[in-house]
């Protein structure tokens, strides 16, 4: 049984990732320092506390365990606070996952699938985006994730450190057991802001920018379930063991909706309405983002099962009654 290292696993998509890789037969080791995830969510997994920014806690892991692959997910990852608060960004990010990739290299693991995302790749110049689209970020978050994509680059030149580099574009959705759910204090993602709106926990939504050159004049993004991205990371890592070549892969459907679309499911499905104001747009914001997903299908064999929108916003419904009801 092979021990997988996931840093960071106790957050929404680290955990139901862990889930996946336990179902599968692996034995994961989950290390996180628990400021924006939960311990709620590190059921599937040997949780270890630590923190990437203390190297002895992270060779701690190391010494404890034989571990093979590492998958890592810690970051901080708002658009937002990234152009406020730049240096959180570049310490969190690539500072530390520079100390990983050391410790890594110390203890001679060389394999790590990275969570990345499609923020790399800054304003669309072609739609859908697949991995050739010219990487220029617009904000300080998608920069130092760009920075660590070609960290990784050198770090396999160098040191034969091998990676799968994962962009996603938007996660969403809860898993088919209704165990796990997208938990954030305080919430930045828009699906459940919708419903802390609906569960009165927000008088509106504000919708940033009603201008942009889309359909409605609101953004539009492209949700993938959570499950189908768990299930990515499981065929990376396949994929990584058996190969050990370095690769990159961008995940989605191919197909975007709009905020005023995903809205009007929303009252759909929920029964009730979702007032909103139009706010000015954030910095940082594209208009656009949509995934081509083509070589994730032909290389790792993966595509969305579950992302079209009105099942994942189901997923989230089911979740949210089971919750109401144990309440």
């Amino acid at each position: 049984m092979k021990n997988i290292l996931v840093v960071g696993g106790a957050g929404y998509i680290g955990s139901h990732t862990c889930k996946t890789l336990m179902k599968n037969g692996y034995r994961v080791i989950i290390f996180d320092n628990l400021s924006t995830g939960f311990k709620e969510l590190a059921k599937y997994g040997e949780f270890v506390f630590g923190d990437l920014n203390d190297s002895e806690s992270i060779k701690t892991v190391f010494e404890a365990f034989d571990i093979d692959t590492v998958i890592h997910f810690a970051a901080s990852a708002y658009v937002g606070e990234s152009v406020e608060n730049p240096k959180k960004y570049y310490m969190n990010n690539v500072v530390n996952t520079l100390n990983l990739l050391n410790a890594m290299l110390q203890y001679d693991v060389k394999k790590i699938v990275f969570s990345s995302t499609c923020a790399v790749f800054g304003d669309p110049k072609f739609l859908p985006m697949d991995e050739r689209h010219p990487k220029s970020p617009i904000n300080p978050y998608g920069r130092t994730k760009l920075m660590i994509e070609q960290i990784l680059e050198d770090y396999d030149k160098a040191y034969g450190l091998k990676s799968i580099v994962l962009r996603y574009f938007n996660a969403a959705g809860s898993d088919e057991d209704c165990e796990l759910a997208e938990m954030h204090d305080p919430e930045p993602h828009l699906i459940p802001i919708i419903f802390e709106v609906i569960e009165g926990k927000r008088e509106f939504l504000e919708v940033y920018g009603d201008d942009y050159s889309t359909k409605d004049g609101t953004c539009i993004r492209d949700y993938i379930h959570v499950e189908d991205l768990a299930d990515a990371h499981l065929k990376a890592l396949e994929y990584l063991n058996r190969d050990l070549v370095s690769d990159d892969f961008n995940l989605g459907t191919g197909t975007g909706v709009s905020i005023l679309e995903l809205i009007e499911a929303v009252e759909s499905l929920s029964k009730k309405r979702v007032p909103y104001r139009f706010e000015d747009p954030r910095k940082g914001d594209p208009s656009v983002l949509i995934a081509d997903s083509k070589k994730a299908k032909a290389v790792l064999k993966w595509e969305a099962k579950k992302s079209d929108i009105i099942e994942i916003l189901k997923s989230v419904i089911e979740y949210k009654k089971r919750r109401w009801s144990a309440e």
